[in-house]
């Protein structure tokens, strides 16, 4: 079916939603709305020609854009019935997609201590095993990433390339289940990396901090390594509580 052409009675705080990627369009726009609290879990949600209406998108386009978010966990559907929330411990916190709309949601200052928490539990020990396990093509990644980071003239440059540096040290961890785990958090590492540049740390410092990361790692001194990370998520640490306060 296509796409209603008609704007009369659409939500006019969403944009019109064209092109191939119409219900990927409105699982983003649904899911966030989802995440940070519109619809809490149990509610159940407006059914297909309410969606159709509000987006001004085809009800073909709501039926895919409920699939995903279903198989994403956040939602679950039944005859008669509709679809509802599904209770927060059911959804996918690891999806790509769910994790950009936590770091989209005003209130991010949780979710930003999350991910924080989450490479404490991570990244000190997966850098270490780097130290001793990197290759040296592993090793030109790391480098080349931290290299982007100096070099970067934009904000957007600069936090896509300390992403790639993180992600690029799990790769170089030599453990598997760290690899999906690292382009699973990436995009909220994006995020978090921007929002802790806006808040005006020392790019100088933090460059210094990664250096010395970068350097246990190529002379492989993984003791060295894991203090150098907590040095540098320490730095973050401390940018996030200041901004709560």
């Amino acid at each position: 079916m296509p796409d209603r052409k008609t704007t009369k009675r659409s939500d006019p705080t969403v944009p019109r939603m064209a092109g191939g990627s119409v219900h990927v369009s409105v699982a983003g726009e649904i899911g966030l709305r989802i995440v940070r609290g519109d619809y809490p879990p149990g509610t159940i949600l407006p059914n297909e020609a309410k969606w159709s209406e509000m987006f001004n998108v085809s009800r073909s386009a709501v039926r895919e854009a409920i699939k995903m978010l279903m198989a994403k966990g956040l939602l679950a559907s039944r005859p008669k019935i509709g679809s509802w929330v599904e209770p927060k411990e059911r959804w996918n916190l690891l999806d790509r997609d769910v994790l950009g709309w936590y770091a989209a949601s005003p209130d991010r200052e949780p979710f930003l201590r999350a991910v924080q928490e989450l490479r404490h539990m991570i990244e000190p020990e997966a850098t270490a095993l780097a130290a001793e396990r990197r290759t040296e093509e592993q090793m030109i990644e790391i480098s080349r990433a931290l290299h982007e980071m100096a070099r970067a003239t934009s904000l957007q440059q600069r936090t896509e390339s300390d992403a790639r540096f993180h992600i690029a040290i799990l790769r170089a961890s030599g453990n598997d289940l760290l690899v999906p785990l690292g382009v699973l958090i990436e995009s909220a590492l994006n995020h978090l990396l921007a929002h802790v540049a806006r808040e005006g740390s020392s790019l100088r410092h933090t460059q210094k901090l990664h250096e010395r990361i970068e350097r246990s790692i190529r002379l492989q001194r993984p003791h060295t390594a894991r203090s150098a990370v907590r040095r540098a998520l320490a730095n973050t640490d401390e940018i996030i509580a200041g901004r709560s306060r």
